[in-house]
């Protein structure tokens, strides 16, 4: 099991985390024993969960191919073609930033979607890049473009200003051009008329995320993962007593078995632990049984 956004180094997720009660992860850290730690920045382009996914899907930690492994998943067969998801979103563009609004302001049911898919299809035809529907909120993309690119996570850039989060300019200046065009072309498009006057956020910018070709002969392999994001949301917006509310309903819904092996990830950094054999249970029981599990979070 991997749990995303275990906690923060904000402020106020490390004032949430004084007076946070888990007492069924706390009950899992008496027969777990830390295992692997995984250290990195807020400004990695993959956060730690997604990097924690992919160690155990087997895949490269960085430029992961989320798209194409999407695919197999669904039963497709993606080949060695390089593929990518496309996100349509709103830029809040000022002159000292360019900030992404909350994903949800891009919100668009299945209609609009394949009509916004329709209009963007042909420029982005011309570079190479053949966009199909996956479903509202994200089409998929394949191109070559895509083949070894690292693409910051959708989860890094919400709310935040987007210019660190672009790929390489060098690997992907198609992308960076065809940002610009769709900026000019839905500014005044009838298609984003009808959604202004529907009340709705504009639309007029796309993210690239999960880029890349799947190593070849790639199999799913057969423990899948569970990735646990049930703490995401509230602590994308920072809503830090929310995400201390998601944390004690996610751990009141904890199995009382703990896992095999369990990853605790925050925005940074990661923590695994593992089942531990018997012999060393009495040592674990020593070491975790004073200490609160909220206590061990303030390190990610």
């Amino acid at each position: 099991m991997i749990i995303s956004y275990a906690a923060s180094d904000e402020e106020g997720c490390q004032q949430a985390l004084q007076d946070l009660a888990l007492p069924r992860l706390q009950q899992w850290l008496k027969t777990l024993q830390p295992a692997a730690t995984d250290s990195g920045e807020t400004e990695d382009f993959s956060p730690p969960h997604e990097r924690a996914l992919a160690r155990a899907l087997q895949l490269p930690a960085r430029a992961t191919p989320w798209a194409a492994l999407h695919q197999l998943q669904q039963g497709a067969t993606p080949g060695d073609a390089a593929w990518a998801f496309i996100t349509p979103c709103h830029w809040h563009i000022s002159p000292d930033q360019v900030r992404m609004s909350e994903l949800a302001a891009a919100q668009m049911h299945e209609a609009q979607s394949r009509e916004l898919l329709a209009i963007m299809a042909p420029w982005f035809a011309e570079d190479g890049i053949t966009l199909t529907y996956d479903r509202a909120d994200r089409w998929l993309a394949q191109g070559e473009v895509f083949r070894g690119l690292e693409t910051a996570s959708l989860d890094r850039i919400a709310l935040r200003d987007v210019r660190p989060w672009l790929p390489s300019k060098d690997q992907a200046a198609v992308l960076h051009r065809l940002q610009t065009e769709m900026q000019m072309l839905l500014y005044t498009h009838a298609w984003s008329d009808a959604r202004e006057a529907a009340g709705q956020a504009p639309i007029n910018s796309f993210w690239v995320h999960g880029a890349g070709a799947l190593p070849c002969g790639y199999q799913l392999p057969a423990a899948m993962p569970v990735l646990n994001t049930d703490l995401r949301d509230a602590a994308l917006t920072g809503n830090w007593p929310a995400w201390q509310k998601a944390w004690q309903q996610l751990d009141a819904s904890l199995p009382a078995a703990a896992p095999a092996k369990l990853t605790l990830c925050g925005e940074k950094n990661a923590v695994t632990l593992e089942r531990a054999p018997a012999g060393l249970l009495q040592k674990i029981k020593q070491l975790f049984g004073s200490q609160r599990a909220a206590d061990m979070l303030r390190v990610l």
